[in-house]
């Protein structure tokens, strides 16, 4: 078995199939691979976390700009593809087989500035994206794939139909954009939806301790009744007081909310505490 011979074919002779109880949708094409690598804005030498490897094919691609990779990969069934591609690029690639959801990103970086660049296995990917958003390790950029309405919601403004929680979270900490979109065909198994790339990198003025845990409990209260006049939404928290202590309008809904006005109800919150 050699790099030489196309993705297909090593799974092929590994008989190894896409698991959909973890989410996994293969993207074997090394042209798109590729463009990802050189989107995240790697270069040589520099550490990348990258979870759900699979059989490789985005891995590959870091190595081959010259990134340092610790790959996080729970089903133990593709270690021997990644160990091929540890051999082909000596030094360069770490293997860790465990849960991402469950590793501590900060020791696995050792003190070093490090990017992550993920194909984001579907069932964890929002999940993961909140844990690097509001968790204790900082990345120095994130360059994801995720389906096409994630991505959207990710992005997207107030007023916007996508607008939610991901969306306030997301802007609190990160300038974030979607710079590919990936048709199903990409995938094998081809995914029932499209995909999308979104590059976030870690904004200087990006809130974080408590203040990013007030604005948690806060979009969790109000987008949890998206359809609910925010004195409705936020009743657990206080409501119609809450709402014009921090000057926002109570009969607003939390669509059309933006970042300063959340940051206000979360600044409130917490001289509440």
């Amino acid at each position: 078995m050699t790099l030489s011979e196309r993705l297909s074919d090593r799974l092929a002779a590994h008989g190894l199939l896409a698991n959909k109880g973890l989410g996994q949708h293969f993207l074997l094409d090394l042209n798109v691979t590729r463009k990802i690598a050189r989107l995240s804005g790697c270069g040589p030498g520099g550490l990348v976390i990258e979870v759900g490897p699979g059989p490789g094919g985005l891995t590959q691609a870091l190595l081959e700009i010259g990134a340092r990779v610790v790959a996080i990969e729970r089903d133990a069934r593709f270690a021997p593809l990644l160990e091929d591609l540890s051999a082909a690029f000596p030094g360069q690639l770490e293997v860790i087989l465990a849960d991402a959801l469950r590793v501590d990103e900060r020791q696995l970086a050792g003190g070093h500035a490090a990017a992550i660049v993920s194909n984001l296995p579907y069932n964890v990917g929002t999940a993961l994206l909140i844990k690097w958003l509001t968790g204790p390790f900082r990345p120095a950029s994130l360059t994801l794939m995720f389906q096409k309405e994630v991505a959207d919601r990710i992005v997207a403004d107030p007023g916007a139909e996508a607008y939610g929680r991901l969306s306030v979270l997301a802007a609190a900490v990160t300038d974030r954009r979607i710079v590919l979109e990936v048709p199903a065909r990409a995938f094998t198994p081809p995914p029932k939806v499209a995909s999308a790339v979104v590059h976030l990198v870690p904004r200087d003025d990006g809130i974080g301790g408590e203040r990013l845990d007030a604005l948690q409990a806060v979009t969790a209260a109000a987008f949890g009744q998206r359809r609910k006049m925010l004195r409705s939404g936020l009743k657990s928290l206080g409501g119609e007081d809450l709402c014009r202590a921090a000057g926002v309008d109570p009969s607003s809904r939390p669509e059309t909310l933006s970042l300063p006005g959340f940051l206000a109800l979360a600044d409130v919150l917490l001289t509440k505490a």
